[in-house]
């Protein structure tokens, strides 16, 4: 019914800038919160940033001044600008939402996710 598809992962520099999208698609009545999260290799997976409707943000010490949350609600989407990036940013990164799919039930979708590398 509702599906979250991630794009825009790859390989880059250290101290390069990567976006990443996530688009939500299938039986949506309204989105509350989106979020990011990754998973480095041999650790838990962690929260990066999370957006509330209201677009109020947060974001984990580790990327505060470098990484930006945003959310485009006309199509659904929410971004990971991410900048100068470095190497401890490797990890595959999950797109979340919590979704209405009617006025009165919402539940968490996880997108599968896309892989960041950085390294020279």
């Amino acid at each position: 019914q509702v599906q979250l598809v991630e794009s825009g992962g790859g390989l880059v520099q250290p101290g390069g800038s990567l976006r990443l999208s996530c688009a939500a698609s299938g039986s949506i009545f309204s989105i509350n919160a989106m979020g990011w999260y990754r998973r480095a290799p041999g650790k838990q997976r962690e929260l990066v940033a999370t957006i509330t409707s209201g677009a109020n943000t947060k974001y984990s010490d580790s990327v505060k001044g470098r990484f930006t949350i945003a959310r485009d609600n006309a199509k659904n989407t929410v971004y990971l600008q991410m900048n100068s990036l470095k190497p401890e940013d490797t990890a595959v990164y999950y797109c979340n939402a919590d979704i209405f799919s009617s006025s009165s039930y919402s539940r968490d979708y996880w997108g599968q996710g896309t892989q960041v590398t950085v390294s020279s």
